[in-house]
C-alpha cells in the first residue's frame, strides 16, 4: 500500500517544479483535494490561483498583498493564455473526464492542461502531465478518514480521535473517568471504522462509548485491554503486543493508525502486517520476521478451516 502525507504531497510538487510549463500563467484546482494540491504548486511557481467553478465562470481573481504574482496585471481567468487544471490524484478518470466537458461546455478561451500530482501507470495516458506515478492501493492523509477503506483498519483512540490524557487526567480514578467523558475531538471520521482497538480499561467501556456516540463516530468493533488497573497494564507493558494481537487475527485488516511512534513499530513488527504511525504521518511496513509468517500462515490456516466448514454444512 501506498501512502502520502501533505507533507509529501509539497515535497512532490516542489521536486517536479521542471513538469510544469514555463509559460504556464494560471493554476486551477479542482475541488476538494485538488485545491489544496493548486494552491501550494501556485505558491511555489508564483501563478495566480483560482478554483474550478471561479475559472469556468471568469470570476474576478485576487492576490495577496505581500508579494506580485506572475502577470499580475491579469485580472480574470479567462485572460491566461496557458491553464494548468491540477487535481490531487486520478485512478479511472472519470472525475478528470467530467471537469473536461464542464470546461468544454463553457467554451473558455484559453490553452487548458490537464494535470494530477499522482496518477497510475494507466490513468497518466488521460493527462497532459503528472507529476508522480503512484499505483492503488493508495490512501492520502487528507481524505483518511472520510473513505470506505476505514471499515478494514484498526484505529487507537487517544491520540488520534481524541487528545491524549494530561499525566495528572491520568490518575485511573475520577479524574480519568472525566477525561473519557469530555475528550477534546481530534480525527473526525465521516465514514464507519471497523475495529477500535485501544489499550484503555475494559472497566471504563461505558464511559468511551458515551464519548464515542456524543463525538458521532461510528464503529464496528471496540476492543480493551482487560486488566484490572492502569498499574498492572504499566507493568506489564501490554500496549503494544496486546493492539498486535488482535489486529494480526483480524484477516479483513490492513492498517492500523497508531498515534505513538514506538509502539506502531512494535504493532508491525508483531503483528506483520502495516502500521500508520498518525503522529509522524509515515507508515510502518513490517520487516520479514517470525511474527511475520506465522501470523500470515495463522490467517490462511483460518481462511481453509472456514472455507471447509461452509462446504461441510
Amino acid at each position: 500500500m501506498n501512502y502520502k502525507s501533505v507533507a509529501d504531497l509539497a515535497r512532490d510538487l516542489s521536486c517536479n517544479l521542471h513538469k510544469v510549463p514555463r509559460d504556464v500563467d494560471l493554476i486551477v484546482g479542482v475541488p476538494r483535494s485538488g485545491l489544496m494540491a493548486a494552491s501550494i504548486l501556485a505558491l511555489l511557481i508564483n501563478r495566480k490561483y483560482c478554483d474550478l467553478a471561479a475559472f469556468l465562470e471568469n470570476r474576478p481573481l485576487h492576490n495577496g498583498s505581500t508579494r506580485r504574482a506572475h502577470a499580475s496585471e491579469m485580472t480574470h481567468p479567462h485572460q491566461a493564455r496557458k491553464v494548468l487544471l491540477l487535481d490531487d490524484s486520478i485512478a479511472t478518470g472519470k472525475s478528470m473526464q467530467e471537469v473536461r466537458q464542464a470546461v468544454a461546455a463553457a467554451s473558455v478561451p484559453c490553452e487548458v492542461l490537464y494535470a494530477a500530482v499522482y496518477a497510475t501507470a494507466q490513468s497518466h495516458a488521460a493527462l497532459d502531465l503528472h507529476f508522480v506515478q503512484l499505483e492503488l492501493p493508495r490512501l492520502f492523509e487528507w481524505n483518511l478518514f472520510h473513505r470506505w477503506e476505514l471499515e478494514r483498519c484498526c484505529v487507537d483512540i487517544d491520540g488520534v480521535l481524541c487528545l491524549d490524557p494530561t499525566h495528572e487526567q491520568n490518575d485511573d480514578g475520577e479524574r480519568y473517568r472525566e477525561f473519557l467523558v469530555n475528550a477534546t475531538t481530534l480525527a473526525r471520521p465521516t465514514h464507519r471504522i471497523g475495529h477500535l482497538v485501544t489499550s484503555r480499561l475494559e472497566k471504563y467501556r461505558p464511559e468511551t462509548e458515551q464519548w464515542l456516540k456524543a463525538a458521532g463516530i461510528e464503529y464496528g468493533q471496540l476492543h480493551m485491554l482487560d486488566l484490572p488497573s492502569a498499574k498492572e497494564r504499566r507493568q506489564q507493558g501490554t500496549h503494544g503486543s496486546f493492539k498486535a494481537k488482535v489486529y494480526a487475527r483480524l484477516d479483513s485488516t490492513f492498517l492500523f493508525i497508531e498515534s505513538e511512534s514506538r509502539q506502531a513499530e512494535e504493532i508491525a513488527l508483531r503483528s506483520g502486517k502495516p502500521v500508520l504511525d498518525f503522529g509522524q504521518q509515515r507508515l510502518v511496513q513490517p520487516s520479514w520476521n517470525v511474527s511475520r509468517v506465522v501470523n500470515r500462515s495463522a490467517s490462511l490456516q483460518r481462511k481453509i478451516a472456514l472455507r471447509l466448514k461452509a462446504l461441510l454444512t
